[in-house]
């Protein structure tokens, strides 16, 4: 058997079909191994694990693949029967991941044995009508696979003793969850480009996980007063305006993660992921509240990151007149270096102007695709450096010999000079550029490339 699930080597060309991927939801009781099992499944951690019950609290999907099959594995959080406050969050949020499913895996803790719980999960399931795997987890040795035999009681069929966390026992459990996947799409070539990848980012409680479940007009996301409930990213298609995006409701950013430990660390690691894996960025805002540390850290990630922006104030409905006369003056205080990201006022509450999402990210994606021809951008840039031209240091003055935009998402240009450039001069040449060619919504880079000098009296050329 093999001793892992994920099959990272298999190619794009080999697995990929048109129609959506099937489904595998993973469900069970809490501190089973739910995650440990996602993970091996997907070949890396990327569900966070943490040895107490209660770490993972959405449905999160996450892409996996097996034998040139590709499907989308769900974690959820631990499924308990009359549970109440966050916990019947949590458990709902399961159910919906069962309903949605293809196929459903059924954890068991098989050092412990079917418990009043596992078996209340077991009537649930039935209900749901879906394919039913019953993986005995925590199987680490011989002796414990033995154990599982007692599982058959569930009524669930023949249980699949496994290790999630040394992988014991794999191969065959993939085989049987391939065996039940629905059979897949015929293949198409060169399908359409997918959705456009959001990242939903901010501190703990300004409101994420409420404006994604406004946005998809559903509880795709667990909300809470508490600050910290979504610990894992979620995934959501939603459709605004017309055109479907792909949503990632990520864990708020408390610390620094060097300075972060346990669940939250990791849960830092996963939002950093997400933006990186996003190409536009939502940043929400208290809008009653002051621009705080957290949230500058958060805006040095996006921008650092290179992704479009968005900044979303949320809580509109709270603003009174007061507030909103101090809150211009701390953006134009605290946002002045970032004042071409685009700014949008609205309430995940009671859906104020959150309609205006989807055209602000449509345009802030627009900028960060732009491409300035190279023959516009000397003849703008040649003008520029003649009516202003660099300061004189040491007295001389470099000059801008040559401009490029070297690439998009985001845009970059190289400048290729006789001298290094003041960074204020570059800021100035950055403002210029974006009055005469926009860029709302995206940062840009500019690098500077010095001629090189050959020798004394030699003539120069640029670095490479």
């Amino acid at each position: 058997m093999s001793d892992v699930f994920a099959d990272p080597d298999v190619s794009d060309d080999a697995s990929e079909a048109a129609g959506p991927v099937p489904v595998v939801a993973v469900v069970g009781r809490p501190n089973v191994g739910k995650s440990t099992l996602v993970n091996r499944i997907i070949g890396r951690r990327q569900a966070v694990v943490e040895d107490v019950p209660g770490v993972t609290r959405d449905r999160v999907p996450y892409d996996a693949q097996w034998n040139g099959r590709r499907f989308t594995v769900v974690d959820t959080g631990g499924w308990e029967p009359d549970a109440r406050d966050r916990a019947a969050a949590i458990a709902a949020q399961a159910e919906i991941a069962v309903q949605t499913a293809d196929v459903v895996i059924f954890v068991v803790d098989v050092t412990v044995g079917a418990t009043d719980v596992d078996e209340a999960a077991v009537k649930m399931l039935r209900r749901s009508h879906k394919p039913v795997i019953l993986v005995a987890n925590k199987a680490d040795n011989q002796s414990l696979e033995m154990e599982a035999v007692s599982l058959w009681s569930l009524g669930l069929g023949e249980p699949h003793p496994i290790s999630a966390l040394h992988g014991r026992a794999s191969g065959d459990l993939l085989d049987d969850i391939l065996a039940a996947l629905p059979d897949p799409p015929p293949i198409v070539e060169g399908g359409p480009r997918g959705p456009r990848r959001v990242a939903l980012v901010g501190r703990p409680n300004v409101g994420k996980s409420s404006l994604l479940n406004k946005l998809s007009r559903e509880e795709r996301a667990v909300v809470d007063s508490v600050a910290g409930t979504t610990v894992d990213p979620v995934d959501s298609l939603v459709e605004m305006d017309g055109e479907v995006w792909q949503f990632v409701d990520t864990a708020g950013l408390r610390k620094r993660v060097n300075q972060a430990s346990g669940t939250e660390y990791y849960a830092s690691l996963r939002t950093a992921g997400a933006v990186e894996a996003a190409e536009v960025a939502v940043v929400l805002l208290d809008a009653a509240e002051v621009i705080s540390e957290q949230d500058q850290r958060v805006l040095t990630q996006v921008v650092e990151a290179g992704r479009a922006l968005v900044i979303a104030f949320n809580k509109w409905d709270l603003v009174d007149a007061d507030r909103r006369f101090y809150l211009d003056k701390e953006i134009d205080r605290e946002l002045k270096r970032i004042p071409w990201a685009i700014r949008v006022n609205i309430s995940a509450k009671t859906g104020r102007a959150v309609d205006k999402l989807a055209p602000a990210l449509r345009r802030a994606l627009e900028s960060w695709e732009q491409r300035v021809p190279t023959g516009a951008l000397n003849q703008w840039l040649t003008a520029l450096t003649q009516a202003t031209p660099h300061p004189v240091r040491g007295g001389r003055a470099p000059r801008i010999l040559f401009a490029t935009q070297a690439g998009v998402a985001p845009p970059r240009f190289v400048l290729f000079t006789t001298g290094p450039l003041d960074a204020g001069y570059l800021r100035f040449i950055e403002r210029k550029l974006r009055e005469e060619f926009g860029f709302e919504g995206s940062p840009i880079e500019l690098s500077v490339k010095p001629r090189k000098k050959t020798g004394p009296g030699g003539r120069g050329k640029a670095h490479g």
